[in-house]
């Protein structure tokens, strides 16, 4: 079921409505652009003002405090500063009247004396000061003294001065105690030889607001200071408003209004008593002004930042200035302008911008009914045809040619989806069945040069080992592409899918590494060498990269377990020197055999197939078929005499003969002591130990193991291991713990020394039993799950000296036998725990089925020839076949090729192995090819491949 597309408005109508909303939209742009730009230019313009506002107060503030400061300096000078006497000090009061009369700012000068004296100078120029000292008439400057009278009171006298520096009067002043080393001012001047400037605060007398400076004498302890008003800056802040509703104000950190355009008349409204000068009035705050603006730039904390903001009903603009001319106290300077003030000649300009757009949209009406009929044709034909790109129908059609060069355009460019869909599908279905890694860049390249529309090109393989890239698959002119050349991988400069100008991409795995390069031979076409086709030809190259880097991962992972299967067949043959070699063999002679099967056209084999994954499968089995060896003891592997566990025991029989030997010897000396005659003495013991010598000449050769035993020898070893010897040490000592555990269950009681032993023996403590190492082999046994059926002997191992001697036929016991036949049952147990793929599910019971007969009597499960695929028969053939021809086995001489196969037709005839696999065999003359390779020049005799297939033939 198809989705279907949702409904939307005609073209033509479509096409109107994008002309009139565009031309509404580019109207609405430039009226936005102009209003915002000009709003902007407006903006900056108010910040460049309100900055040139501030520095000119700020360098007006610095016209006022710098000439103060200069003669604060020179005063510091002045014999008034050293003078101890108050008539002393007055005499120098015209100096400071002086510098009064010349800086008309100054509202005060004063001194104050390290031991609490202070002098005071001001000015009487308002009726106000007049009034409030109780001046005499004629008065132009009040002097005030104070100096300490003891026990801890003060004596304060009032001087006045004319215009002329004359005294005219005096008098007497009861007030509060003034300590003015107690004030900071005095403080901070006596810690530094600069100049102190006070932060601004409001007089008490002249409820001005001003500043104080402060310098510590140069010859003297005194501090001289002065106070100068502010009143000039708060002029020249009113002259400089933008416009008229712009409000500009001076606050410090606490944001107390220290200068403001109104300032003056907020004060005088106030009452603020002060006892005496450094009893200052509060400044005022913001909100006390009502100035909301300034309130809001203040608390936006963004200094020297144009900010809009809403206040009293309407939008302002404020900026907030550092103010630094006024000393060290950080203070601001806050200005706020109202907006519609600033904007008023842009609003009347956008409203006349809007007008002229409506008037310009109306013509566009007609011209986009027309315009979008005609396009509205060719479009509906695009649209059929993206319609059946929509149903997965990616199949090219021709397409109708049109005036219009974009309909030409998306009609060629339709039919290019089609294409690279359609290539991109088939470079997908490419990835998911290609397994050959250079026939699938060979198909993956031709579907990239068709989505790319590219005339030709080449995938690369880099090869790290050599530093070069190798051609592994092209299309179109390979003149210019070279087989090899040497390439540098420089992952910093040449990240993964990095473009090339030249068309060259690099092939980078997930993590950076380099695995190849893509070389596309572009048309002369601009396009090619565009941003975009550059990254689509990445994107496009990035699948070579992921193919190239899933199948190296996947060849690598198979080539490092069949690596690990490698070692672990060599592990096996190197544990025995007699071995070597076999797991290599087998699977080399089975794969040979098996591949020569699966190439058969008739016959009875012409039905057998191994595809690629089965004969790995194969190839598996092969190396894996004796992987359970790897816990085969050794010396059972390698046993080749009857008594060899460890070591060969013949030597402790040996030893044992010795002693008999000895005992003889003794026996006839004590004879001759004891008066027998010598001679008679000598041709005893010389019998005696001729006998010894014969009977263990017959126990070595039933060592062996290389003759079958009769029963006479059975009896004979019987009769010479009923032969006692005498030992005279403690057999329990120097054992293990194990062995000790073993002696002590056959052997609870201790024997007492000497004791009499017989020559050869069967003790209990030879029995090893199987404990908690019994495997589960049996048929009835409900631990065994895998159905393995074979005979378990009743113990581990037998170690009897007679019951090994006595084995019949070969140096293996029947504990030692189902040692090395587990090898089969642990090949399937350990293949049995992998987690195999479905593909390689058979691998364990191929590995573990060739010691399998046909006649159902193999081992380790009793399958019959019914449940036996051919390969597990192939595996069979093999192992036997490399058995028998082997020249490095300990425990019977090599064999030649010709009694090999006759081997093997005797095992056919027997029932054991495939007959009609075993003719194939022996027609097909692969063991002629292995035995050169592998036999001995001695084993390649001449074989009678009739006689044998006769033999393997006939019936048992």
């Amino acid at each position: 079921m198809f989705l279907k597309p949702r409904t939307g408005f005609p073209i033509r109508y479509a096409t109107i409505g994008i002309i009139v909303s565009a031309m509404v939209l580019m109207a609405a742009v430039l009226v936005a652009a102009g209003w915002l730009g000009t709003r902007q230019i407006l903006l900056d313009s108010a910040w460049r003002s309100a900055r040139e506002t501030g520095q000119l107060i700020n360098e007006r503030a610095l016209r006022t405090t710098a000439p103060a400061s200069a003669m604060l300096r020179t005063l510091a000078f002045d014999p008034l500063l050293s003078a101890r006497t108050e008539a002393g000090r007055l005499s120098r009061v015209d100096a400071l009247i002086a510098s009064l009369i010349a800086s008309p700012l100054i509202t005060s000068i004063y001194v104050a004396y390290d031991n609490g004296d202070f002098l005071l100078v001001r000015p009487l120029n308002t009726p106000e000061l007049r009034q409030h000292f109780v001046a005499p008439p004629g008065a132009s400057f009040l002097v005030q003294s104070i100096k300490p009278a003891g026990d801890g009171a003060q004596r304060r006298t009032y001087h006045y001065y004319d215009a002329d520096s004359r005294h005219i009067g005096a008098r007497p002043l009861i007030g509060d105690i003034y300590d003015p080393r107690e004030r900071s001012w005095y403080s901070a001047a006596r810690q530094t030889r600069s100049t102190v400037i006070s932060k601004p605060y409001v007089f008490f007398s002249s409820r001005e607001i001003g500043i104080s400076l402060s310098r510590r004498a140069e010859n003297s302890q005194a501090v001289i200071g002065m106070d100068i008003g502010l009143d000039d800056l708060m002029l020249v802040m009113d002259r400089l408003r933008m416009t008229p509703g712009t409000e500009i104000a001076l606050v410090d950190e606490q944001g107390e209004v220290i200068l403001y355009q109104d300032m003056q008349a907020f004060l005088d409204d106030e009452d603020h008593p002060a006892p005496d000068r450094d009893a200052t009035l509060t400044l005022p705050s913001l909100d006390q002004l009502g100035a909301s603006a300034l309130r809001g730039t203040y608390d936006a904390e963004r200094s020297d930042e144009v900010i809009s903001l809403q206040a009293d009903g309407k939008e302002w603009l404020g900026l907030a200035l550092p103010f630094t001319a006024l000393g060290e106290a950080p203070l601001q300077l806050l200005l706020a302008m109202p907006t519609d003030e600033l904007l008023y000649s842009l609003k009347q300009h956008q409203q006349r911008l809007i007008l002229i757009s409506v008037l310009l949209i109306l013509p566009f009406l007609l011209l986009g009914w027309r315009g979008g009929s005609f396009i509205a044709r060719h479009l509906e034909r695009i649209a059929a045809r993206t319609r059946q790109l929509s149903r997965f129908d990616f199949q090219r059609l021709p397409a109708q040619p049109s005036s219009l060069q974009e309909i030409n355009t998306l009609n060629a460019a339709v039919n290019d989806v089609s294409d690279t869909v359609e290539a991109l599908l088939e470079t997908s279905r490419i990835l998911n069945t290609e397994k050959q890694i250079g026939v699938m860049l060979e198909q993956l390249l031709e579907k990239l040069l068709s989505a790319t529309r590219c005339q030709g090109g080449a995938a690369y393989l880099w090869h790290p080992d050599e530093a070069i890239m190798e051609r592994i698959a092209a299309r179109g002119d390979q003149s210019t592409l070279a087989e090899r050349f040497p390439y540098t991988a420089d992952r910093a400069a040449s990240p993964a899918g990095q473009e090339s100008s030249q068309g060259r991409f690099e092939l980078r795995s997930r993590d950076g590494g380099l695995q190849g390069l893509l070389i596309l031979a572009q048309p002369d076409d601009p396009a090619y060498a565009t941003p975009e086709f550059l990254a689509f030809a990445n994107r496009l190259s990035s699948m070579l990269a992921v193919a190239i880097e899933m199948r190296q991962l996947i060849e690598s992972q198979k080539a490092l377990f069949d690596a690990i299967i490698q070692v672990l067949a060599d592990a096996i043959d190197a544990k025995s020197p007699y071995t070597g070699g076999h797991c290599h063999r087998v699977p080399e002679l089975a794969i040979q055999l098996a591949d020569s099967l699966a190439a058969e056209q008739q016959g009875p084999y012409a039905s057998f197939q191994l595809d690629e994954t089965e004969r790995y499968a194969f190839h598996l089995a092969a190396w894996l078929h004796d992987c359970g060896k790897i816990i085969s003891p050794e010396h059972i592997v390698n046993k080749a005499t009857k008594l060899e566990t460890i070591h060969n025991r013949i030597h402790e029989i040996r030893m044992r003969f010795e002693v008999l030997w000895r005992d003889a010897e003794i026996t006839c000396l004590q004879a001759q002591l004891d008066g027998t005659d010598p001679a008679a003495a000598r041709r005893q013991k010389e019998a005696q130990q001729a006998a010894l010598h014969e009977d263990f000449r017959f126990i070595a050769q039933c060592n062996g193991g290389s003759e079958h035993l009769p029963d006479e020898a059975l009896a004979r070893l019987h009769d010479i291991g009923s032969r006692t010897w005498e030992r005279h040490f403690d057999d329990s000592l120097g054992l293990s713990t194990e062995e000790t555990e073993r002696l002590q269950r056959a052997r609870p009681d201790a024997v007492p020394l000497p004791a009499w032993e017989q020559l050869l023996s069967d003790k209990p403590e030879h029995i090893i039993p199987w404990g908690a190492h019994r495997p589960p082999v049996e048929a009835g046994d409900p631990t065994n799950t895998l159905g393995f059926d074979m005979p378990l002997p009743g113990q581990l191992q037998h170690l009897g000296e007679l019951h090994n001697l006595g084995i019949r036929r070969g140096t293996l016991s029947e504990e030692d036998r189902f040692a090395i036949n587990e090898h089969v049952v642990q090949t399937l147990l350990m293949l049995k725990k992998l987690p195999w793929p479905h593909a390689l599910a058979r691998v364990p019971d191929m590995a573990a089925n060739h010691h399998e007969k046909m006649d159902g009597s193999g081992y380790p499960r009793r399958l019959p020839a019914g449940q036996l695929p051919l390969t597990d028969r192939v595996l069979a053939i093999a192992d036997v076949f490399e058995a028998l021809t082997a020249a490095d086995r300990p425990y019977k001489p090599a064999k030649s090729l010709s009694e090999s196969l006759r081997i093997m037709a005797l095992m056919c005839r027997d029932g054991h192995l495939d007959t009609e696999l075993y003719l194939y065999f022996l027609h097909s003359r692969i063991w002629r090819g292995y035995a050169h390779k592998h036999m001995l020049p001695a084993q390649r005799d001449t074989v009678d491949t009739a006689e044998l297939a006769r033999l393997a033939s006939s019936q048992a």
